[in-house]
């Protein structure tokens, strides 16, 4: 029988004739990515990342991690943590998450490894994670399972997918990906990579649908690094680009153009710093010293000798770009001989912050060259041109659309679908479902979903999403609060004095002064009225008594609903 705890549901370990899947977090969200796969008595978790959370709908909260009830119950059979790439929707939820279920090895490559450990290195208290390094082409066997690993082309070096083997066929995973392809058709590397996996005995493929609501194919990262080559080459002035930091290739490819045409590259922004740094300890990036300067010793140098790299293409308000926009960078401000290039798509959500960072930078007069005019950007992650050719060189039994919001997913079914996959081999996840493949024939989807409400980061604590704070604070941030403080004679129930109102976020106080007086009268009136011949008095039943009655006065007299916090001194 399922073992259940509360309104929880654990189903049963799998029989030996079974193969299970979870994803417990990553199919409802770009971001937050956890797939657990259970089979040969083992557990294996791919991925463990993290999602930044929209302030509208938690207040406070730093970001949400996938919830690891599931394997917390099953921990003694979680054998390892395989992480497909660096980007923090898959490695940010390590320090967070791994203790909880028993701190397994990590097996990932060698750029992802140094990510990680840079990341730990901001959580001293965290245990270090063992991390095993692989590389595309090996296999290795961790307890009764055997996996195997294959290059996938992304915006980061060394991201990787995952074959595991069961008796069965193997559960195909792909991490995040795209397709190097010319004119539609894929790299001699790319059909080798894919016809090798062909080869197989596939049972189950995920694979990533961030960008299955856009047809045909992407633009290949190449097309980006000769588009901004010839940029570096040809422009005039000071070269301002905005990208990503995580675009490793990106920044890389700019610089070796930077060195070849004999200008000199200005980073700014933590990020891309440190990424940068990343690069090279991991042997991807040499860079002549010399082409680096600080923006300190802009003035040393022509115009047309300076590249400078930022962050900040989002429209943060505090990134770099934004600064320089403004005019708040110490070294650095703009002329109109200047040339901006946003290498970087707009992320939904922050339309409105790329709008005011356009005008800001309009307003100093610059050039502006961005992805809707120029191949100055690509995606990560492939259109669903390439998915589809993708799942057919997998030519898995069974699939389930990944990495992506519902509708991504749906539409990357909806394609494979129009391609040819028969229905009935798709299916369509939540996080916490439960897939279970017997005999590798029958496919059951359980009814019950293990618990996948998403865990949160709220400064230094972690734990379920409490409903009644995120309330509150919904509540704090959309009508603000009032707080009556009051004296109360212990002995009569009278006031002391005349009440201190507070608010923050509700009322100006100066210019509410008519209010303020209603509101003491009403706050003295009630007090008194519920203290009338109570001994002892009861200040607790006094003050929620003076939170209805004023909750209500408020509302009635400003269409807003504060929180009303009373304060009962008793004396």
């Amino acid at each position: 029988m399922p073992i259940s705890r509360g309104a929880d549901y654990f189903p049963e370990t799998p029989a030996a004739n079974v193969v299970r899947i979870v994803p417990l977090g990553g199919v409802e969200e770009v971001g937050r990515n956890m797939v657990a796969v259970d089979c040969n008595g083992d557990i294996f978790v791919f991925d463990a990342g993290f999602h930044f959370k929209e302030e509208d709908d938690a207040p406070g909260v730093d970001y949400t991690l996938p919830n690891t009830s599931y394997l917390e119950k099953n921990k003694e059979r979680v054998r390892a943590v395989i992480i497909t790439h660096a980007h923090l929707d898959h490695i940010g939820g390590i320090p967070f998450v791994m203790a909880r279920f028993g701190n397994p090895p990590i097996y990932t490559r060698n750029l992802t490894s140094i990510m990680i450990q840079r990341r730990q290195e901001e959580y001293p208290d965290v245990p270090k994670p063992e991390i095993i390094l692989v590389e595309p082409g090996q296999s290795v066997t961790i307890s009764n399972t055997k996996m195997k690993f294959f290059p996938v082309t992304h915006s980061i070096p060394d991201s990787m997918g995952v074959s595991l083997e069961t008796p069965y066929g193997n559960v195909v995973l792909s991490g995040d990906l795209k397709l190097d392809h010319e004119d539609s058709i894929p790299s001699e590397r790319e059909q080798k990579t894919w016809g090798d996996l062909s080869k197989d005995k596939n049972l189950f493929f995920i694979a990533d649908s961030t960008n299955a609501e856009r047809d045909g194919f992407s633009i290949p990262e190449k097309r980006v690094q000769q588009t901004l080559d010839e940029i570096i080459k040809t422009v005039s002035g000071r070269l301002i680009i905005g990208t990503f930091a995580s675009q490793f290739e990106r920044m890389m490819s700019i610089i070796e153009s930077a060195e070849k045409y004999g200008k000199k590259i200005i980073t700014e922004g933590r990020s891309i710093k440190n990424n940068l740094e990343v690069a090279e300890r991991a042997g991807l990036l040499k860079v002549d010293k010399s082409t680096m300067i600080p923006a300190q010793d802009i003035s040393n140098y022509p115009p047309d000798k300076i590249v400078i790299l930022s962050t900040g293409a989002q429209g943060e308000e505090f990134a770099a770009l934004m600064r320089i926009a403004t005019k708040q960078h110490k070294y650095i401000q703009f002329t109109e001989r200047d040339t901006i290039v946003l290498s970087s798509s707009v992320i939904p959500g922050n339309e409105e912050s790329v709008q005011k960072l356009k005008d800001n930078l309009y307003r100093n007069k610059v050039t502006i060259i961005h992805y809707r005019s120029s191949d100055v950007h690509s995606t990560g992650h492939g259109n669903t041109g390439e998915l589809v050719w993708i799942n057919k060189q997998v030519n898995a039994k069974f699939f389930m659309p990944g990495y992506g919001y519902y509708s991504m997913t749906a539409s990357h079914a909806k394609a494979v679908e129009q391609a040819g996959r028969p229905r009935e081999s798709i299916v369509l996840a939540d996080n916490g479902s439960v897939i279970d493949i017997t005999d590798g024939e029958t496919l059951t989807v359980h009814k019950q979903k293990v618990p996948a409400a998403p865990l949160i980061v709220d400064g230094f604590t972690i734990g379920n999403r409490q409903e009644v704070v995120m309330r509150d604070r919904q509540s704090l941030a959309k009508d603000g609060m009032f707080v009556i403080i009051a004296s109360v004679n212990l002995k009569t129930g009278k006031l002391r004095k005349s009440p201190d109102i507070i608010s923050r976020g509700f009322i100006y106080l100066r210019e509410s002064q008519n209010l303020l007086n209603e509101g003491r009268l009403l706050i003295k009136k009630t007090i008194e009225d519920s203290t009338h011949n109570m001994n002892p008095i009861d200040l607790d039943y006094v003050k929620n008594n003076l939170t209805d009655v004023m909750a209500g006065f408020l509302f009635a007299r400003t269409n807003k609903a504060p929180m009303v916090i009373p304060v009962l001194i008793g004396m």
